[in-house]
Parts: structure tokens; sequence; C-alpha cells
């Protein structure tokens, strides 16, 4: 992360794309045995919005999403006959430990991201846990090859209009 495309080795790529594209593949794959067996199984993926929309500091990474995302639908079209919904979660940025090594209170970064997020604030853990929570529940038996941003609506807002 944090480097143009051109400057990442094929090691590099090699692991952005086993952790963040490659096991979430298999783990599928390896459930997919025990999720047949159920009658109402749902698979909810955990990708971001930079797997929608391009996000400068992190190329490889928005590209292994992308391919989360495809891998999602894909999925939900051929497990439903399995009884399997796959869906996918976009977070934007959410306030974790790992997004404050990112950002400080002073940082710009910080201030445009808030600035081209229309609920003009960070998102909190809990509101992507209760939308995974939503998605596996009966109320969502009809949801399947969805990518829903958890995002304050940044990817509506397209990047484009800070106030």
């Amino acid at each position: 992360m944090g480097k143009p495309v051109s400057d990442y080795t094929a090691e590099d790529i090699s692991k952005l794309t086993s952790i963040n594209f490659e096991s979430a593949y298999n783990i599928s794959v390896l459930a997919h045995p025990l999720l047949k067996a159920s009658p109402n199984a749902s698979i909810v993926f955990i990708s971001s919005v930079a797997g929608i929309l391009p996000v400068a500091f992190a190329p490889i990474y928005g590209a292994n999403k992308g391919a989360m995302n495809h891998l999602a639908k894909y999925l939900a079209c051929d497990w439903a006959g399995d009884n399997i919904r796959v869906n996918t979660i976009a977070p934007g940025v959410i306030k974790t430990p790992l997004s404050e090594q990112f950002f400080d209170e002073k940082d710009e970064r910080l201030k445009e991201t808030i600035n081209r997020t229309p609920l003009r604030r960070l998102g909190q853990p809990k509101e992507v846990s209760a939308t995974v929570a939503f998605l596996c529940l009966p109320a969502a038996s009809y949801l399947t090859g969805q990518i829903i941003c958890v995002d304050g609506g940044m990817t509506v807002n397209g990047l484009n209009f800070p106030k």
C-alpha cells in the first residue's frame, strides 16, 4: 500500500492477492459442503470502497477487493440452487486501530476523506457489523449478489464533491 502501481513487486502483488482475494475464495470453497447442508446459508465478504472507486494509495488492494466483489456475484448465481446467498459489504473509512495508523487528527487526508463523505464522519465498526448481522438474518433472505457500501455516502458522492 502507499506506492504507485509500477512500484509493486510480484511478491507484493502475490501477498496482497493471497490476503485480500484468495483467502475469501478458498474459505468459501472449503465451506461450501457445510453451507449447502444448511437450509438458509449466507456468506458475507468484507470488501472495501477501494474495490468500487479508485483509491490513490491502494491500487493493488483495490483491485483485489474489486475481484472479491465480482466473485461474490458469481458465487451468488452459482450457489443459489444450494440455498447459499453471497453478498459483499464495502466499508468506507471505518474508525479502527488500523485506520488510525494511516490518519491522525491533523492529517489533511483525514479532513479530505470526511469532506468527501456526505455524512461528514468516519464509520464505526458497529455499523459494519450490524450490516453483516442483517445480511445473515431471514429478513435478508431475498438479497444475494449485492455489494452494500457502508461508507457514509462516499461512493454515491463519487469522491468529486467536497464541501
